[in-house]
């Protein structure tokens, strides 16, 4: 590989992710669901390790304003989900794919509400470039978000939707990652050794989340 090489904390979760447990709720099914993949890009910034993520516009017919990993459905001429993940990304971020190293895959998920397989393409960000909002009508924000803020015990919360708890929530950039991407992100940090103690009781913070009522936009969305 030419250029520098992945940094050992790195490498280490790309090989610990190949073990990640899915919970049963995410296992896909033998067969059918739509086939997608998203970017876990991962960098070195000032404020130590941090990846990218991307916030949805309101009023998509999926995901709607929600916080996410770049990525989308498999698409004619995706043979990989590398490829599949790279090509998402660079759509809705304008992310240079030239800085952009594939290290491994996660186990594929399922999201059962939207009856996507989601196939996690953990990457290293090895020549940082600007992002923005490249997919206007999909992307309302890009932006990379610290690791340490991830970890800090003050963003963590837990997440209601209509009443039933969903799992962990991170609150960071000034966006709510709720779901599968919290889901995700949950894992990757126990995986990588970064887990701080935090309030995972009913004493901690529960955000409450109302569903919204199905938009006329029908805009494609993504797994979120």
């Amino acid at each position: 590989m030419d250029g520098p090489t992945p940094p050992e904390w790195l490498t280490a979760l790309a090989e610990a992710g190949t073990r990640m447990e899915v919970p049963p709720i995410m296992r896909p099914p033998a067969e059918g669901g739509r086939r997608s993949a998203v970017l876990v890009l991962f960098g070195s910034g000032a404020a130590g390790p941090e990846l990218l993520l991307i916030q949805r516009n309101g009023g998509l017919r999926r995901h709607s304003g929600q916080p996410a990993f770049p990525g989308g459905s498999f698409e004619e001429g995706d043979r990989t989900p590398e490829e599949c993940a790279i090509r998402e990304a660079v759509e809705e971020t304008g992310v240079d794919p030239a800085g952009i190293v594939p290290l491994g895959l996660l186990p594929e998920l399922y999201i059962r509400h939207s009856g996507f397989r989601v196939q996690p393409v953990l990457a290293w960000w090895r020549e940082p470039s600007a992002v923005h909002a490249a997919d206007a009508g999909e992307v309302a924000n890009a932006v990379t978000v610290p690791v340490a803020e991830l970890t800090d015990p003050a963003n963590r919360v837990l997440v209601e939707v209509a009443g039933r708890r969903t799992g962990p929530g991170f609150r960071v950039g000034g966006m709510l990652v709720w779901g599968f991407t919290a889901a995700v992100l949950d894992a990757l940090l126990t995986l990588g050794g970064w887990q701080r103690p935090w309030n995972e009781s009913g004493r901690a913070e529960v955000v409450h989340l109302v569903p919204p009522a199905e938009p006329a936009r029908t805009g494609p969305g993504g797994p979120g």
